[in-house]
């Protein structure tokens, strides 16, 4: 079968390669991909490179086609993992705990709900589109927690994982594998 994409390192390219390959200063999957274009310069098939390199075949492929396609750097360093932009920058998020410390609650409800907030940002931020998911993620990363119909905003207690101390207790192992009034260490939460 004819290979529709080539490799072809020019000599600079190829010494960056060996470099990249015998310097434990890369991550593996860098290293991966600059074997992979090593190995198809030198004329390997496909099927042997994904052996040798334990990669799909396609994966080959599709190295091969993003060289021909988008150059050896963008090989090299590997599909761009974008992050997307932030719905609610620190204005919004600012908005967002206005809204709901504000005294004035939603028509005909007694506290504000997740997708009341939504709606509430959208018409007030303009925003085209807003998911109630969005919110609740930024009330959980600011600690706060919609409450119930009496408060309206309060911080998040803390778990028993944040604040551990440590109890001695005779029941926490079986009595078969333990003499009688040995002790071990649990944890409990912190009472407050």
């Amino acid at each position: 079968m004819l290979k529709r994409y080539r490799v072809t390192l020019t000599d600079e390219e190829e010494q960056q390669v060996e470099s990249i390959m015998s310097k434990g200063k890369h991550s593996a999957q860098k290293r991966n991909r600059a074997h992979v274009l090593l190995l198809a310069h030198q004329g390997w098939t496909d099927a042997k490179i994904a052996e040798a390199v334990r990669m799909s075949q396609r994966a080959v492929e599709l190295l091969r086609q993003r060289f021909v396609e988008e150059g050896f750097e963008t090989t090299l360093a590997g599909k761009p993992r974008g992050h997307r932009e932030r719905v609610l920058d620190g204005r919004a998020e600012a908005h967002l705990l206005a809204v709901i410390c504000s005294s004035n609650k939603p028509d005909g409800c007694n506290r504000w709900t997740i997708r009341l907030l939504r709606d509430r940002l959208k018409a007030d931020l303009e925003l085209d589109s807003l998911s109630h998911e969005t919110v609740r993620q930024t009330l959980k990363k600011m600690s706060l927690n919609l409450g119930n119909a009496k408060s309206t905003v309060f911080r998040r207690k803390a778990t028993a994982i944040s604040l551990p101390i440590w109890r001695m207790s005779s029941t926490s192992t079986s009595a078969r594998k333990t003499q009688r009034g040995r002790w071990s260490a649990w944890m409990k939460a912190r009472s407050s």
